[in-house]
């Protein structure tokens, strides 16, 4: 049959029931017929679909009925034929009456439905009941299999039934086990609208882990056992059956038996190595089991993490790490300097206090770095201290004219920024020098030194373990390679001498 025919060439058709505007009225209707094809009824008249049927709202009329009826067949979901059997009359003869069936068509969107039906319905779950099962089936396989060892006639028919069931069981697990672990962080997201529904849920899903992976714990170990206790005799079992079903899948000669047999055996190996790989350890991977453990494990610190936000929310707090991204992206915006310093102050509230009104030592200057008790007395009127306001009494003190401290403060940045960039180049020379070669350094530049220094050993977890990371600020790469545990280098600085280990220090600038 070509796929034509399988596929009709209006196939689009076949789904405008679903989404048409009288699409329950249409839908009620078709879920009669796919009961009846449950229920081997082949055929359906106008009237049996009124009464079988559940309507939303008012019941239709049997003529409304007979127009849904012809509308879904003109669709391609129903086939028609004339109703003969309750011909009395002439009358009756002219008068069209119809038997109504579903088309193949029709069969086919009621299958795909109920599946996408089936799969928005299920819930992922891990199934301690499957994991008794198959303890239970790889026990009676490797009884089967001893029997067969000791020279009794093996029972393949009933080997394959275990077979079968096992693979049944073991796939509906795998396929459980791997919505759960891709559902578990969608529904704490979905749950974390709700503080009432994450606590709900929290209990829940905690007693449900610790249940399912302390019987996990307990049935895998005995799994594994019986995995190698069957390793030896698995692959004559599998042939038996294997051999078994080519007998029924191959009726040709000799040749395409046996191709057939080999088949059928290479997938039954490969159905019993995934088996394998989920118990016991495959070469370098894990048991997919122990995958499953840790990734049930690692719902709870998910969960806490939900409701840490919850709370998090309810608190008012904002996201202060991504407020201070806005605003270096504001600070990188600024055309100048003073665009940066004006920004700043608005930012941090760097702003005079002289609407306080309060006089601090008459017109002395009194320095920001003055201790409270070194400062001169704050005088305080009795009504800002009654009422918490004063009433300012006179002109408001003299702004003074601090052009010349900014200027001087511009200049002490420019010259540490200077010096800073020389630093930066003295040392990130895009070339491997040893510590020891490094000479004499100054402050700056053993200031940076170290700050690179530090940020390479925290990443270090041996003391021989060659090490490379980039700078906090993202502008220096840095790589750090430990030379032998006899080495030594000293570094002389203005604060004194600085001496250990000798490395390999490889410093270059990050382009962007």
């Amino acid at each position: 049959m070509s796929a034509t025919e399988l596929w009709p060439q209006h196939s689009a058709d076949l789904f405008r029931h679903a989404t048409a505007e009288k699409a329950e009225f249409y839908r009620a209707i078709m879920t009669v017929f796919a009961a009846a094809k449950r229920q081997y009824r082949l055929q359906l008249r106008p009237d049996e679909i009124l009464a079988e049927a559940q309507w939303t709202g008012q019941q239709p009329t049997l003529e409304e009925v007979v127009a849904g009826l012809a509308q879904l067949a003109e669709w391609g979901n129903l086939e028609s034929q004339p109703d003969m059997a309750r011909v009395s009359t002439l009358a009756d003869y002219y008068r069209a009456r119809f038997l109504y069936r579903l088309s193949r068509g029709g069969e086919a969107v009621e299958t795909s439905l109920g599946v996408f039906a089936q799969a928005l319905r299920h819930r992922a779950e891990l199934q301690s009941v499957a994991l008794e099962d198959i303890d239970d089936r790889l026990k009676a396989l490797r009884k089967l299999s001893d029997a067969a060892i000791a020279g009794m006639n093996p029972d393949v028919a009933k080997m394959h039934e275990v077979l079968r069931d096992l693979v049944r069981v073991f796939e509906d697990l795998t396929e459980n086990a791997q919505a759960f672990m891709a559902g578990v962080a969608r529904s704490l997201e979905l749950q974390q609208a709700d503080a009432t529904a994450v606590v709900a849920y929290k209990r829940r899903l905690i007693e449900y882990l610790e249940r399912f992976m302390s019987d996990l714990i307990r049935r895998s170990d005995a799994i594994a056992r019986v995995l190698i206790d069957l390793s030896p005799s698995i692959d004559s079992v599998l042939r038996q059956v294997a051999q078994r079903e080519a007998g029924d899948a191959a009726p040709g000669d000799v040749v395409e038996q046996a191709d057939e047999t080999e088949s059928r055996l290479a997938v039954w190996r490969e159905r019993w190595k995934g088996l394998r790989g989920w118990f016991l350890s495959t070469g370098n991977e894990p048991p997919q089991a122990e995958l499953l453990r840790a990734r049930a494990r690692a719902a709870i610190p998910q969960l806490l993490g939900a409701i840490a936000m919850v709370n998090e929310r309810r608190s008012g707090r904002s996201d202060r790490s991504a407020d201070f991204r806005v605003l270096a992206q504001w600070f990188a915006a600024c055309d100048h300097d003073d665009d940066a310093h004006r920004l700043a102050r608005a930012a941090f509230c760097l702003q005079a206090a002289r609407h306080f009104s309060l006089e601090v030592g008459g017109d002395e200057d009194i320095p920001a770095n003055t201790p409270w008790l070194e400062a001169p007395p704050l005088t305080i009127h009795p009504r800002l201290r009654e009422y918490g306001e004063a009433a300012p009494r006179g002109p408001l003190a003299r702004v003074r004219d601090r052009s010349r401290e900014r200027a001087l403060m511009v200049q002490h940045l420019q010259e540490e920024s200077r010096q800073i960039e020389a630093a930066r180049r003295r040392l990130a020379t895009g070339r491997p020098t040893r510590l020891s070669a490094l000479g004499e350094l100054d402050t700056h530049e053993f200031g940076l030194f170290l700050s690179l220094l530090g940020e390479a050993l925290s990443e270090q977890t041996h003391p021989d373990q060659a090490v490379e990371r980039q700078s906090g600020d993202g502008l220096l790469h840095i790589r750090l390679e430990p030379l032998g545990a006899d080495t030594w280098a000293s570094i002389k600085t203005p604060s004194g001498v600085f001496s250990g280990r000798d490395h390999v220090l490889h410093i270059d600038m990050v382009s962007t």
